[in-house]
């Protein structure tokens, strides 16, 4: 399968998320850094949680969201705003576009998280429901914005991971000594951010991205170094990517120190560690950062690791099949 469309823009920069600095908490305040001694124990390092399940629409897209809405020309704010999302991503741009006065269509998957699209909707967007996957939905509304003068907005745009990049520059503000930052990965935005802020400031430390097992294709296409397809059959909406994107795939080859894959039991079983060491509701995505801390215990030991809680946006069905599953010793730390 042909790779997706290069997003706008030119390798980001320190400066550029800098930049997006005041845009960001015009709206937001910074979210919490947490250390938790049962993971800790667990892991065999110093290990703190970042809460970007704090933030308003619960997920840490929504940084990226106001950074680029902010910046729009006049044009593009009358002619609306139009996406595609598993969830995290619409709400970003809902929220973004509600704050800034611009209306917002959103095209999401069949199936799509029943919350999620709730909030979009709560947020005054429109929500189109397309296909069984993003990339569908994504192929179609793309045409659908060029077919009514809309600016489509991609999930991986360069003014997104600015404003995405402020939750790595609150890590490092707040945990100067962190060694090791492990990110979830969709389409990219969060680790290339992450990835952009930690190297510039700090090049020792470590970022680590990972994705699901049932969900490869960006990680595979990251160490193949070109373009990948793979099945996409994992739980967790957020890491739900089949197809790679240009310009994340470029930042990570360039700044990643690791890319991981996780099953979606271990993802499974790290929202409910969350759960009960942190007292926190994790979506999948949000999860896989501890899943991967848990899987690379060995070579994380006696370190500061910083685990992204990239969201927290899961569903009451989800949670509740969680809870009628048997626990595996893994799962009950």
């Amino acid at each position: 399968m042909a790779e997706a469309e290069p997003e706008r823009g030119s390798m980001s920069s320190l400066r550029d998320v800098i930049a997006a600095r005041p845009r960001v908490y015009r709206y937001l305040k910074p979210t919490p850094l947490y250390q938790y001694s049962g993971l800790s124990t667990l892991i065999g390092a110093k290990v703190w949680v970042k809460h970007e399940n704090h933030l308003p629409v619960g997920a840490f897209k929504v940084r990226g969201g106001l950074n680029l809405v902010a910046q729009l020309s006049a044009a593009e704010r009358g002619s609306g705003l139009y996406t595609a999302s598993t969830g995290n991503h619409g709400q970003s741009i809902a929220y973004a576009a509600r704050a800034h006065g611009v209306h917002a269509t959103s095209a999401v998957p069949q199936g799509a998280n029943p919350g999620k699209v709730a909030a979009m909707r709560g947020l005054g967007a429109e929500v189109v429901f397309h296909g069984e996957d993003f990339d569908r939905a994504r192929v179609w509304v793309t045409q659908l914005a060029a077919d009514r003068g809309g600016r489509y907005v991609g999930p991986t745009e360069e003014q997104l991971i600015h404003g995405v990049g402020t939750y790595a520059l609150e890590i490092i503000e707040d945990l100067p000594q962190v060694d090791v930052i492990i990110v979830p990965v969709g389409g990219g935005s969060g680790a290339c951010a992450t990835a952009i802020v930690a190297k510039s400031i700090n090049p020792r430390i470590q970022v680590i991205g990972v994705q699901s097992a049932q969900a490869p294709a960006i990680q595979m296409s990251w160490a193949a170094g070109k373009a990948v397809s793979a099945d996409m059959k994992t739980i967790a909406e957020g890491l739900a990517t089949r197809v790679p994107f240009e310009n994340t795939q470029r930042i990570m080859r360039k700044y990643l120190d690791d890319f991981v894959l996780v099953e979606d039991a271990a993802i499974e079983a790290a929202i409910l560690l969350l759960l009960e060491h942190t007292h926190n509701l994790a979506e999948g995505a949000g999860a896989a950062s501890l899943a991967a801390a848990i899987m690379l215990s060995r070579k994380l030991a006696g370190k500061n690791v910083a685990l992204v809680l990239s969201g927290g946006n899961l569903s009451l069905d989800q949670l509740r099949r969680l809870f009628e599953r048997p626990r595996t010793p893994a799962a009950q730390g």
